[in-house]
């Protein structure tokens, strides 16, 4: 942009996990055509000097009239992420809010595929009759191993004797069995686990909580230690039936809440809320 441009900015979270949507469709197209977009994010998600949130997504019009919004995500540090589970939840409730009808429906493209959300509202509404809490399905995709793991060895190093496993769910994942997550120094740990993978990796540390539940605590690469993880709990539930753990239907316990997670020929489906906390128009150039 040469010129400084109003932008309409909405922020929602999953569980706590909390993103800052612009929307293309809220004030034309190429809203933030010629912006840093990673400088953005970072200024924008600054929790003291900006609005605050773990991640920046933009979601651009689709050529596409079977696509509702092409999906970019930039975490709090600039980086760009391949995918979110709570990102692309909040963008389905931003997508259905802009529209000005209401639809129970949203359809995204993203940097690892299309992703097609079913949302349904509670009685939440934010005063004006705008659903303010709404329950998102999404089709995550499959759970394959991490071709770009580093070896026993280099993790071993770092967690002992832990069982681990990394694995992509449209981005990268380390699972990691420990007896008590909440014990963990999730801030002193993920930092370097997340360095000995080339493009870093999100980082799960997990236990078993009941006959199909587990406890998580995440460190999210570009963004540290935050209150849930939508794509790591999809990670982990596959990753903990596979070792036995837990079923095809896994309820995981994290900071922020509850998310659901169903396992069905190596595909995860993921349930859970995105909540609008409020819009607001910043200055962006």
């Amino acid at each position: 942009m040469g010129e400084t441009t109003d932008v309409l900015v909405r922020k929602l979270h999953g569980w706590g996990n909390d993103f800052l949507v612009v929307l293309d469709v809220d004030q034309g197209d190429d809203t933030l055509a010629g912006a840093d977009v990673g400088a953005l994010a970072v200024a924008l998600c600054d929790r003291r000097r900006g609005i605050g949130a773990d991640g920046l997504i933009h979601g651009a019009r689709s050529p596409h009239d079977d696509v509702d919004v092409v999906m970019s995500l930039y975490n709090a540090d600039g980086t760009r992420a391949e995918m979110s589970g709570n990102g692309i939840r909040c963008l389905a409730h931003a997508v259905a809010l802009a529209g000005g009808v209401w639809r129970d429906t949203v359809v995204a493209d993203t940097d690892v595929g299309r992703r097609s959300m079913t949302l349904s509202t509670d009685t939440t509404t934010d005063g004006a009759g705008v659903p303010a809490v709404v329950q998102v399905r999404v089709p995550m995709g499959s759970v394959t191993p991490l071709p770009s793991a580093p070896g026993a060895d280099q993790l071993g190093e770092v967690l002992g004797s832990a069982r681990t496993a990394a694995v992509d769910v449209g981005n990268p994942h380390l699972v990691v069995l420990v007896d008590d997550p909440e014990a963990i120094d999730v801030a002193g740990l993920g930092p370097v686990v997340e360095a000995l993978f080339v493009d870093g990796v999100n980082v799960e540390f997990i236990a078993p909580d009941g006959a199909d539940g587990l406890r998580l605590r995440v460190w999210e690469r570009g963004v540290g230690i935050t209150e849930a993880c939508g794509t790591g709990a999809c990670a982990a539930a596959a990753v903990a039936a596979d070792w036995g753990l837990v079923g095809s239907v896994c309820d995981v316990h994290m900071l922020g809440g509850t998310a659901h997670v169903a396992l069905d020929m190596g595909e995860s489906v993921l349930t859970g809320p995105s909540q609008l906390v409020g819009t607001i128009e910043v200055e962006a150039g």
